[in-house]
């Protein structure tokens, strides 16, 4: 599937709902969950989300766009959650989320954007174009939502016994 803005926007604009729906009120075990040292639960993977929202997606965005010579990003701190979110609730997180996603949606459809190809420096990765930065964007979506549904169906690998062979998703 080619990328259109349009196409994009209807996960991007889906995907707090569907976090709300799925881990607001949640049981402690859910929410926290995880497959081991090193590895997140949803509450980590939903500050993941916001701080990509504050840091990533839409600062580099601007990058690109700008008139800059120096258009190279800074680089993400992928665990920077890990300490930012401690204190907090996973309802401050949700609702967090949600306002974020929501300016940075609007601030995207207020570009107007036509010019795809422009390009910006990734630290690691080299050339990128704005499509491919929002591509990433929406898939990244995807691959937490789907991260998410893996930690949470392994909590009762154990418990599904012979139906373990039939569900993919325990790997």
């Amino acid at each position: 599937m080619q990328f259109r803005l349009q196409d994009g926007l209807a996960i991007l604009e889906r995907t707090p709902s569907i976090l709300d729906v799925w881990l607001r009120d949640l049981p402690d075990p859910w929410a926290f969950a995880n497959d081991g040292h090193d590895t997140w639960s949803p509450f980590d993977i939903l500050g993941h989300l916001i701080h990509g929202e504050i840091t990533d997606w839409v600062p580099r965005l601007r990058i690109i766009l700008s008139d800059s010579s120096n258009r190279t990003f800074e680089p993400f701190d992928r665990f920077a959650q890990l300490q930012a979110n401690k204190a907090k609730s996973v309802p401050d997180l949700l609702d967090t989320f949600r306002n974020l996603r929501r300016s940075n949606v609007e601030n995207l459809r207020s570009l107007s954007l036509t010019e795809y190809d422009r390009t910006g420096i990734h630290p690691s990765l080299g050339t990128v174009n704005l499509r491919q930065l929002l591509a990433t964007w929406v898939a990244h979506d995807l691959n937490h939502l789907a991260q998410i549904a893996e930690v949470m169906a392994r909590q009762y690998r154990l418990e599904v016994g012979p139906w373990r062979e039939s569900l993919d998703i325990l790997g």
